[in-house]
């Protein structure tokens, strides 16, 4: 790390954003206090309700713990570099917001894939849901969930950190991998291939679990009666759109690392760049929260208890 000739690097994306950036910057500022607030609401309930102490609903908690992560690495720095002059970040920190932003993504969709597999033993195996989805099962899967995308990613990681940087061009609203290793002082291609075989390490095994899970789900599903049927599907419907919803944003941010997307609007590039984080992070609460009716329910018991209490100390006195 000591070879490096630049020690900052520049954040191109932003001068399309110079002459709206109060606006910009006070919508990411109420984006990031909406999703802080909707997983630490989620998160809150789950926990003060022995009722929702469920396998799914541990899952959850984690997917909105990895939603803050992901968020807190990205939303806080586009601010920053948004109303700074330069728009240029330290090395440091663009290393380190590299590891960030990958680990969220690959634990991301760890965390959907358990969830998948959670939906399947609930719908193929409802007897023996409980004793399939043991606490010591649980335990296994969270830490598996947490740290197996972190070791990961961090073996492939720790070759980016041993490069030294001539480029200081980054034309992006946040450093990711590929990216930096353009800027490179050297040519790197078997960063490229480490990081293809990487990719399939952390995506391959995932994908199958869910496409196993789906496929059980789906045979159980047409032996059952259509109202059982039903019922069985609606309890899938909130990982399914959340696993669509993050899928389709990261297939946004692959195509444009990957390929050059010059011929598209500037600012729908923008978007779609941060749509893996931000529109999921928004959405899964909502989807988990309100739209699954025994969470929905105590939310709503969360509200009226903590309007009600206030109300009565206030009569009391």
């Amino acid at each position: 790390m000591d070879n490096r000739t630049v020690l900052t690097f520049t954040m191109t994306a932003y001068a399309v954003m110079e002459n709206n950036k109060h606006g910009l910057f006070t919508v990411f500022l109420l984006l990031y206090l909406i999703i802080l607030t909707l997983n630490t609401l989620l998160i809150t309930v789950i926990h003060q309700n022995k009722e929702l102490h469920q396998p799914m609903n541990v899952f959850t908690c984690m997917l909105s713990v990895n939603e803050m992560y992901g968020t807190t690495a990205l939303l806080p720095a586009v601010m920053a570099l948004l109303m700074s002059d330069t728009h240029e970040t330290s090395v440091k920190w663009c290393l380190a917001q590299v590891y960030f932003v990958h680990t969220y993504g690959c634990a991301e969709f760890f965390i959907l894939a358990v969830m998948g597999y959670d939906r399947y033993i609930a719908i193929c195996y409802p007897l023996h849901y409980h004793s399939i989805m043991s606490y010591s099962k649980i335990s296994k899967l969270v830490a598996l969930a947490s740290l197996y995308p972190l070791i990961l990613f961090a073996c492939f990681y720790a070759l980016t950190l041993n490069l030294s940087f001539c480029g200081k061009v980054v034309p992006k609203l946040y450093c990711v991998n590929m990216e930096v290793v353009k800027n490179s002082c050297s040519s790197v291609p078997y960063i490229s291939i480490v990081g293809l075989v990487l990719t399939v390490f952390l995506i391959v095994p995932q994908l199958v679990m869910i496409v196993f899970s789906y496929m059980q789900i789906a045979r159980v599903c047409g032996k059952l009666l259509r109202e059982s049927r039903g019922s069985a599907l609606k309890t899938c419907i909130p990982h399914i759109v959340s696993l669509l919803n993050y899928t389709i944003g990261s297939l946004f941010e692959v195509i444009q690392t990957r390929f050059n997307m010059n011929h598209v609007a500037i600012d729908a590039r923008i978007f779609l760049s941060l749509y893996f984080i931000i529109i999921p992070s928004v959405a899964n609460p909502v989807l988990y929260g309100l739209g699954t009716q025994i969470v929905r329910v105590h939310i709503l018991k969360h509200f009226i208890r903590h309007k009600i209490l206030p109300s009565k100390i206030r009569d009391s006195g």
